[in-house]
Formats: C-alpha cells, structure tokens, sequence
C-alpha cells in the first residue's frame, strides 16, 4: 500500500523550562498568519509517522502551517533528562502550544493520534476555562483512552503483534538510557518483561512517581477531564480497534458536552480508517473527517 510522501520538515530544538530539549519538526506557511496545526504522534512514533506525514500534507493543501512535536527520546537522540515520556504527560505539549502562541499570530488548532490523542485530551481538560481563545479546534484520533484498557488489550494474544513491535522499541529505549543514567531503573528486570505492564512498572512508575502501573493508568487517563474541555473537540475510533477498546469510548462525556463530537465507526483499525476502492491510492478517512471537522472550527 502507498504510503504517504515524504515531508520537508524543517527541525527546531526547543530547550524546555527543564534544561532539556524538544526536537520540533516543521512544515511552514507562504502567510505569517496563517492557522497553525500542532500534531501529537502515537507510541514510538515520530514525526515522520505515516499519520503525521498525511496531516501535515493535508494541512499544506489548506495552506495551513505544521508543527509536530517529537516526544523525548522520539527524535532520533536521547535526551538530556533521565525522562521518556508515557500517555498521561502534558507538560511538554503545553509548553510547545505556549512557544506556538508566542512565536505565530494565527489561530491554532490541534490533532492526536492513538497516545498522543489521550495526550491532547487531557491537557485540554487540565486547561479548562483557562484555554487560549486562538485555540479553535481539536480531534483525537483513535485516542487511548482508557490506558489500563489499552494496556490489557497489549498484553493479551489479541494484541501480540502490537505488543512485540513496541515492546521491542521501549525496550531498546531502556537500555540507552540505563547506560546514560545508570541506577535509576531495574535494567535486568526491563529486559525480562514480556508485558507493558511490567514495563510500566519498572520504568514508567518509578520515572514519574507513580506507585505502580496501575496508578500511572489511572492518573493518565483523560476520560475524568472531558467534562472540562473548553475546545470543539472532535473523537474519532473504531469498534474493531485492536488496541483501544470500543467500551472505553467516551460516549456519555460526548453526549454530555456541547465542546465534544465523537464518531465510534464499526471499522477502521488504530489511527488507519483506511477507505477508497483503488489499492494504490488509498484515502485516510479519519484524516478526511478530522480535517473537515477542523476547517469548519476556524471558518466558524
């Protein structure tokens, strides 16, 4: 299947209030006020994920600008902090919306892809009432919401081939950083870890100060902050997801909330929603329908 084209990031490095760094990947605009995408990758994900690419390829359709942030260690270089990042951590997106709001002019929208859409969740929440009012638009894409969920779907046969593919990469992850800081996570415990949560366990929890996976899943869940959301926020998943859960949709919060639209499609798979009759030429619903719903949030 054709993937999308290549983009022309251009790479930022954005030091951060820590005395780390953010690798910021750009795709600019002809018009200095022109809207501005900040897209948020998924587990291991990248910049140069295929989502990523079609979103900022849709965005420079609009004449719109990109920016898609790197999460630490998902640029290609290990960070400075003995940090990664996990699916309830908000403190980097908020800090790169804050540099955006600064730096641009124009209005701002936003989209999440798998984590990085319960990222984007939940910092709307923590926002609140308080949100910048040139934040105009946000979609979650097959967002993990739900992580205890997301995590048992992982660890079970359903999600093997998911769980080896990432795993590995966490993993690999794991043992850079141990030799960069050695002593602050058990490294022979993570190489023996066939699960995420054992791997959460042992690198997640004690990174962050979580007591164990368990309360790392719950205090990174962005279900409790919904009701908060100040954005017109759009979800979009799929029931035949095979990492995230249909029962984690968040429908009553939807229907609860004039800030909050949700689709649950019968098909569509993680992130993909993938559609068209012409194999070579496939189209990206969820981009479609993601895209459309942000257009129209600006032009109202």
């Amino acid at each position: 299947m054709r993937k999308h084209p290549r983009i022309p990031w251009r790479r930022e490095r954005w030091d951060t209030p820590d005395g780390d760094f953010l690798d910021v990947d750009f795709l600019d605009s002809d018009q200095p006020d022109a809207p501005t995408l900040l897209v948020l990758h998924g587990l291991e994900g990248s910049a140069d994920s295929h989502y990523v690419r079609g979103a900022a390829g849709r965005a420079r359709s609009l004449g719109w600008r990109t920016l898609a942030m790197n999460y630490r260690s998902c640029s290609g270089e290990p960070n400075r902090n003995p940090k990664f990042y996990h699916c309830g951590e908000t403190g980097d997106p908020g800090f790169v919306v804050g540099r955006i709001l600064e730096r641009f002019s124009g209005p701002l929208v936003l989209a999440g892809f798998s984590l990085g859409g319960n990222v984007l969740l939940k910092w709307l929440g923590e926002c609140g009432d308080k949100v910048s009012n040139r934040i105009r638009g946000a979609a979650g894409i097959s967002p993990s919401i739900g992580p205890a969920a997301c995590a048992k779907v992982l660890d079970s046969v359903t999600g093997y081939f998911y769980k080896w593919h990432l795993l590995s990469s966490v993993k690999e992850k794991a043992e850079r950083f141990s030799k960069m800081h050695p002593g602050l996570i058990d490294i022979d415990g993570v190489r023996r870890a066939r699960t995420f949560h054992r791997f959460d366990r042992l690198v997640i929890a004690p990174l962050y100060g979580f007591r164990d996976e368990l309360d790392y899943y719950e205090q990174a869940d962005a279900s409790p902050y919904l009701p908060r959301i100040r954005v017109k926020t759009l979800i979009l998943a799929a029931e035949n997801d095979p990492i995230v859960p249909p029962h984690v949709f968040p429908q009553a919060q939807v229907d609860g909330s004039e800030w909050l639209s949700g689709e649950l499609l019968k098909s569509g798979g993680h992130v993909g929603f993938v559609s068209g009759n012409d194999p070579r030429s496939p189209v990206y619903w969820a981009e479609e329908r993601a895209f459309e719903f942000l257009d129209g949030c600006l032009k109202s």
